[in-house]
């Protein structure tokens, strides 16, 4: 086994990753030893007979489940099947932005066992008035420099675009217990940084082009919340996270009720202006409070 390998895992689910997997085939070349992608269907109801002429390509192995396992298990189930120390993982909704994707990970890594490249978004809002609350998010709150993301290397992690030596995955894994959306990169990286794993952020980004309609979008966030709110409470995670920081702020000054019984009054308009054509994100931290206040002990 090469030191350099790179095993590509990809959990599929309803899309077709056709065209990301040929976009990253066609950069194996340039990395600098053998190299696989490893493809498994979470119980998909859709693509799944497009996905299954991957099979047939070279370094690519694709696999089925009958039932879906979650986000979670899915990633942990790819990993035990790695062959390489390189981990390289993507979501399948990602597109590469270039054809130099691989080239620039390949020259980091040297940098550190754990490197984060980062997501971007195209640059004109979609025609679909639908898709425009995560489109208008993800540019504005997701899209950032590593020069950012590296003042809080752990908190700003993500799983999605996460290069990775297979040895440390392994070490912590992913906690299949939250079976909900969201935040099990926050976990992943608070086991980072309390095992002083040294964690690198990079302008290499993966541009996100599975975009969810917002009560799509807005159903996964308040699932992210109940996650978050289920972590702090059990663990202590999540402590550095603006949302947690402004309910500890609230029960510090007394105004926990005050802010739930609002919050709650104004929640429905909250969620009108959201899917609306003109959303506001500071409406959606407010959303998202309404929610978090919600599971607050």
């Amino acid at each position: 086994m090469s030191s350099q390998g790179l095993s590509v895992v990809i959990p599929v689910f309803n899309r077709d990753v056709r065209e990301l997997v040929q976009q990253l085939l066609a950069q194996l070349p340039a990395w600098p030893g053998p190299a696989e992608v490893l493809l498994l269907d979470d119980g998909s109801s859709t693509f799944r007979e497009q996905n299954r002429l991957l099979a047939a390509l070279p370094h690519v192995r694709y696999e089925e489940l009958p039932t879906n396992m979650g986000r979670a298990a899915v990633r942990n189930r790819l990993v035990a099947q790695a062959q390489n120390p390189w981990l390289l993982l993507l979501d399948n909704d990602s597109n590469l932005p270039d054809t130099h994707f691989l080239a620039r990970y390949a020259a980091a890594l040297t940098a550190a066992p754990v490197l984060v490249g980062g997501t971007c978004y195209a640059a004109a809002p979609p025609a679909d008035p639908a898709l425009y609350l995560r489109w208008h998010y993800g540019r504005h709150r997701e899209a950032r420099t590593a020069a950012l993301r590296q003042q809080a290397p752990y908190g700003q992690l993500t799983i999605n675009n996460l290069l990775i030596r297979t040895e440390v995955f392994r070490r912590f894994g992913l906690d299949e217990s939250l079976t909900r959306y969201g935040h099990e990169d926050t976990k992943f990286g608070w086991c980072l940084r309390e095992a002083a794993v040294p964690v690198r952020h990079l302008d290499n980004p993966v541009r996100h082009d599975g975009l969810d309609p917002a009560p799509v979008f807005l159903q996964k966030s308040h699932d992210a919340v109940r996650n978050l709110a289920v972590l702090y409470r059990t663990e202590g995670l999540g402590a550095d996270t603006k949302l947690v920081q402004t309910a500890e702020r609230l029960r510090k000054l007394g105004l926990l009720r005050l802010a739930r019984t609002g919050l709650a009054a104004t929640a429905a308009q909250l969620q009108h202006n959201l899917l609306s054509a003109q959303p506001s994100l500071r409406v959606f931290d407010a959303l998202k409070l309404h929610w978090l206040l919600q599971e607050w002990r």
